[in-house]
């Protein structure tokens, strides 16, 4: 199977710390020890990628901020991963003109400029340190790989290529030029890692086909130099190996109900909840909680304290079930432990056979000889269970704290209700009544509901809207966000489009799940609602299955076309040359995308029987909390 957007980033960062030289597979061959340079955009990249251990095994013995005070080291070689800014070039110049390291290997996340290059040897050439500079590279990994199937542009100032930098009013000309050569020098870095140059599909009219049309100018001026293009037959064979894969680049405009819909799968829960940030979650766990204490008069609620987890792709449980429903996540748990429990007890019993507790030397020299093959098959599967041990201990304490949110917000009854909304089945309670029970959630939580019911829902009048903010506000809500959305629902078409039929697009079954479960921290799931998540689309999800089989469909029937390698741009017409259906394709968000549409392209991909492969990308991977705020900002300039 060819390899995954993230193994490719991986492997290029690999290259680039053992000196741009290819990694021997011999374990004798000791590595250069170096010192790792980066700016923060460059850390962003690194970090979900590479842990520390990892990058000891490359040699690398320090690593650190650019801008930050650093000694000298003038015996040990520098790796420097940075982006080609003014900024950075001038901090680098004078490294080397303060002798900082031996020698200097830059490489630039992105292509640098020939004015910046020209720059840089200038200032070199007056210092007396060019022969340092032994490498300079252009990478082209402007992108954060988050999954093996997900990426996003980038986390450090993104706020100014946020949902709101894209659509506020006083957004000047070149402010969204800015934002659209950072997504397009990000999707050109993917396309390069991958090796392949794909068809391009996006709507037209908004910001992704202003991205679409500059990505399709920046591929065919790399492709017209064949002796410099960086897509050639030299190429490793790309990600998508059999034909050309289609590049859909879509608006955030056209679905703003998925990204503040409340959701019931792991990951995503994780993330809407616990602020999950490039793979990693701060969990806020009980000193007694931490310290194995399950007696409650031992408990002190109020002492809590911080805990870090990686949520790591190697992690098999999470690879597992990170978009499983909750409940069923809560029962995987529950075998885990049951599992590691047996094994446990296991190395127990064979350690009283071989009378090790009682340091019966003569009895365990008799039962040797039978035993010290299930022993030593024991005691060699000690560290797989301590890390699984660890990896249940780090789910149990994620999954509780969830728990906490899920009961104390009823998110499940949010989640229930604003899939019926969406897909007009009939509430059983009134969205009014929710707002105005004291019990039901937060303010946000709140708001979000009334947002996707005024969307998906039936037309309000004046009136009728006027009752429901007003609820809102004395809920404790801050409704400026409406006015963001009255004015959005206004300018968009709503007939029949993404959010008419499911725009949160997943069957509900309601039952009661009573089941208590014994782990290091109870979970007590009663009164908990077992919701199931079913299969239909949600609208980016739509989209990508009628544009992947080139269907007719309202939907994507204006959708542009282009394709960087044919001769003329006039060529690009919004009718596809090639009516083949894609078995491949690379989604990409414009204006921020979520954990929710993610999972269920993968569904959707599993559906299929891996038959249809899915890249998905977003210019920023937001949370409810974050994209609320954006549409607060948003809804303070209407005003």
């Amino acid at each position: 199977m060819a390899a995954s957007i993230r193994a490719r980033q991986i492997d290029s960062l690999k290259r680039m710390l053992n000196l741009n030289q290819p990694i021997l597979k011999s374990t004798a061959v000791e590595p250069v020890w170096k010192v790792l340079v980066y700016d923060r955009y460059g850390q962003d990249i690194i970090s979900p990628l590479l842990n520390v251990k990892e990058l000891r095994e490359l040699g690398v013995t320090l690593h650190l901020l650019l801008h930050s005070d650093r000694d000298a080291i003038p015996e040990v070689p520098a790796i420097y991963f940075v982006l080609p800014t003014e900024e950075n070039v001038k901090r680098i110049c004078q490294d080397c003109r303060n002798q900082l390291y031996e020698s200097y290997y830059l490489n630039f996340i992105s292509a640098i400029s020939r004015r910046r290059l020209e720059d840089l040897a200038t200032e070199t050439l007056h210092s007396n340190s060019v022969t340092q500079i032994t490498k300079v590279f252009d990478q082209y990994l402007n992108y954060i790989s988050l999954e093996d199937e997900m990426f996003t542009v980038r986390n450090q100032d993104r706020d100014s290529i946020s949902y709101y930098a894209l659509n506020r009013t006083d957004a000047k000309d070149t402010d969204i030029e800015m934002l659209r050569d950072i997504i397009v020098d990000s999707l050109f870095s993917v396309l390069v890692s991958l090796g392949t140059v794909p068809i391009i599909r996006c709507p037209k009219g908004n910001a992704a086909e202003m991205v679409a049309e500059a990505l399709d100018k920046k591929l065919r001026e790399n492709l017209r130099d064949s002796r410099n293009s960086l897509f050639t037959t030299d190429m490793p064979s790309g990600q998508f190996s059999f034909q050309r894969p289609v590049l859909i680049i879509l608006d955030r405009n056209m679905d703003l109900c998925t990204p503040l819909h409340h959701t019931w799968t792991y990951q995503a829960l994780v993330h809407d909840v616990l602020d999950l940030h490039l793979n990693r979650v701060v969990v806020k766990e009980s000193t007694s909680t931490a310290q194995g204490q399950t007696d409650p008069h031992h408990r002190h609620p109020n002492q809590l304290k911080l805990k870090s987890y990686d949520l790591s792709v190697a992690d098999k449980f999470w690879g597992s079930h990170k978009g499983s429903p909750f409940p069923t996540v809560a029962e995987s748990i529950q075998k885990e432990l049951d599992e590691y429990r047996a094994s446990e007890e296991e190395v127990k019993r064979l350690k009283n056979v071989m009378g090790i507790d009682d340091s019966n030397e003569e009895a365990m020299g008799e039962l040797f000889s039978d035993s010290t093959a299930k022993l030593t098959s024991a005691v060699s599967s000690l560290p797989e269970l301590l890390e699984k041990k660890r990896l249940i201990d780090m789910h149990t304490t994620i999954a509780t704290a969830l728990l906490d949110h899920i009961k104390a917000g009823k998110l499940d009854v949010y989640f229930e209700t604003e899939e019926k909304i969406m897909s007009k089945a009939t509430l059983d309670k009134s969205i009014l009544e929710i707002i105005q029970d004291p019990e039901a959630g937060t303010p946000d939580d709140k708001l979000r509901l009334f947002i996707i019911y005024y969307i998906s829902g039936p037309n309000l009048s004046a009136a009728e809207l006027d009752q429901y903010s007003s609820a809102l506000s004395d809920a404790g809500a801050d409704i400026t966000p409406l006015d963001f959305i009255k004015k959005w629902k206004a300018f968009t078409k709503m007939a029949v489009g993404p959010l008419q039929s499911g725009g949160g697009g997943q069957n509900t079954y309601s039952a009661m799940f009573s089941r208590f479960m014994n782990t290091g921290s109870q979970f007590v799931m009663e009164g908990v609602k077992n919701l199931v998540v079913g299969n239909k689309n949600l609208p980016v999800t739509r989209v990508v299955d009628a544009l992947m089989d080139n269907k007719s469909n309202a939907e994507v029937e204006d959708y542009r076309y282009f394709d960087p390698k044919m001769l003329r741009v006039a060529d690009s017409v919004s009718i596809p040359r090639n009516k083949t259906p894609f078995s491949e394709a690379i989604v990409f968000i414009v204006g921020g995308g979520n954990y929710i549409e993610y999972q269920n392209l993968m569904d959707y991909s599993k559906r299929n029987s891996g038959a249809k492969k899915l890249l998905y990308g977003a210019s920023e991977v937001m949370n409810a909390k974050q994209f609320l705020k954006q549409l607060s900002h948003l809804g303070t300039e209407a005003n």
